[in-house]
């Protein structure tokens, strides 16, 4: 998971969400009262060729329990093709290596998300 600051200007991580060991909905509900968070943006693993397959599928299910759970909160798909990638590049030019990566690398992945939604936004307003 990661957020904006106050202004909505800088994404950082916040922090790994196990979805497989439950309660994942409750905790981003409760990360949501906590932070104030006004928006809910999630990222959608679309194909290479834009069409999606069963890790949508999945993330699709999941995200109905979190409208289920905050009704009120906008949701936002954004395409995380290639997100864990672009986050693992700079990991690696800030000195991290590959075992370092892999507590961090969901959140940095979050924090692309984010910033791709972010740069979007910019793009229409």
């Amino acid at each position: 998971m990661a957020a904006t600051d106050d202004f909505g200007i800088l994404a950082h991580p916040v922090e790994t969400i196990d979805q497989s060991k439950g309660g994942a909905v409750e905790r981003i509900a409760c990360l949501v009262e906590l932070r104030h968070i006004r928006t809910l943006v999630v990222g959608l693993p679309v194909r290479l060729d834009g069409s999606e397959g069963s890790s949508a599928a999945k993330v699709r299910a999941f995200t109905e329990q979190l409208r289920l759970r905050l009704p009120a909160l906008p949701l936002i798909f954004v395409d995380e093709t290639l997100t864990t990638s672009s986050a693992a590049a700079k990991l690696r030019a800030a000195g991290r290596n590959a075992r370092q990566q892999k507590a961090i690398i969901d959140q940095a992945a979050a924090v692309e998300i984010l910033n791709l939604w972010m740069e979007e936004s910019s793009d229409c307003g």
